[in-house]
C-alpha cells in the first residue's frame, strides 16, 4: 500500500490527525527511524490533539461571541476594577462548577463585552458548553421561539450550556411574556449553571428593567444573591478591542 493510499485509507476511517501525522513523517524522513511503536503513539497522540483542538473550535463557533477575546490579553490593573489575582481566579473556572452568577458593569467602553468573551473563551477551551447573547439577541430570540412555537426547546438548550452570557443588559425594558421568560431562564439557572451578565446601568438600576414589580424581586434576588460582581471603571478601551 502507498503512503496515498495509507492516507487515503485513515481520512475514510475519520481519523484526520493520524493522516497528517503519516504525511508529516514521510516528509521527513522519520517513518524508517521509528519503530512502530514510537510511530503509533505519535500518530495517536496527533489525533487526540487534532479531535481535542477540533472540539474547541466548535465550542467556540456555536457560543457565537461577539469579540475575538482571550483571557491572556485582558488588561488587568486594580484601578479599572480588574487584578489579575481575580482574573486567575476565574481562570479556574470554578465559578462554572458551582454555578454561580457574575455581574460585569460600567459605563461604555471599558471592556466589559471584551472580559466576557474572554472568561467564555477560556471556558471553550476547558470544553465547556458557551452561549452568548445581546440582550437585543436573546429578546429576538424569544420573540421567535414563541412564534414558531419552539420556546420548550430552545429552553432546554439554554440549560445544556454551563455558561450563559447575556451583554448589553438593561438597555431594552422587559415586559409582557418577555419578562416571565427572562424569569425561567434565571431561575432554571439558580445554582446550577453560571451566568455572565454585563451591563451600563447599575445594579441599583436593574429593578426598573422589569414591569412588574413582583418578578423584578424575583429575578434580582436570585441574581444579586451570591454573585461575583465587577465594575469596570477607567477609559474608554474601543480603540484597542
Amino acid at each position: 500500500m502507498t503512503s496515498n493510499e495509507i492516507t487515503r485509507v485513515l481520512h475514510e476511517l475519520k481519523l484526520p490527525g493520524m493522516a497528517s501525522c503519516w504525511n508529516a513523517l514521510e516528509e521527513t524522513h522519520q517513518l524508517d527511524r521509528l519503530t512502530l511503536r514510537e510511530g503509533m503513539q505519535q500518530m495517536l497522540q496527533y489525533e487526540k490533539d487534532t479531535r481535542q483542538n477540533n472540539r474547541i473550535q466548535r465550542l467556540i463557533k456555536n457560543a457565537n461571541f461577539r469579540l475575538r477575546a482571550s483571557i491572556e490579553e485582558l488588561e488587568t490593573d486594580t484601578t479599572r476594577g480588574l487584578s489579575a489575582a481575580s482574573v486567575g481566579d476565574l481562570a479556574t473556572g470554578s465559578y462554572i462548577t458551582n454555578g454561580m452568577t457574575m455581574i460585569i458593569t460600567g459605563p461604555a467602553g471599558t471592556g466589559k463585552t471584551y472580559f466576557a468573551c474572554a472568561l467564555g473563551d477560556r471556558a471553550c477551551r476547558e470544553g465547556v458548553k458557551v452561549l452568548y447573547f445581546t440582550m437585543n439577541m436573546l429578546i429576538e430570540t424569544l420573540k421567535l421561539v414563541h412564534l414558531e412555537g419552539r420556546e420548550t426547546n430552545f429552553f432546554r438548550k439554554l440549560n445544556a450550556h454551563d455558561l450563559l452570557i447575556i451583554d448589553d443588559f438593561g438597555m431594552v425594558r422587559l415586559d409582557g411574556q418577555l419578562q416571565h421568560d427572562f424569569e425561567q431562564i434565571i431561575d432554571d439557572r439558580y445554582s446550577r449553571k453560571a451566568t455572565i451578565l454585563a451591563s451600563q446601568l447599575p445594579v441599583a438600576d436593574w429593578y426598573h428593567i422589569f414591569q412588574s414589580e413582583l418578578i423584578a424581586e424575583a429575578c434580582l434576588d436570585r441574581i444579586v444573591h451570591k454573585a461575583l460582581k465587577f465594575c469596570l471603571t477607567g477609559e474608554s478601551l474601543r480603540k484597542k478591542y
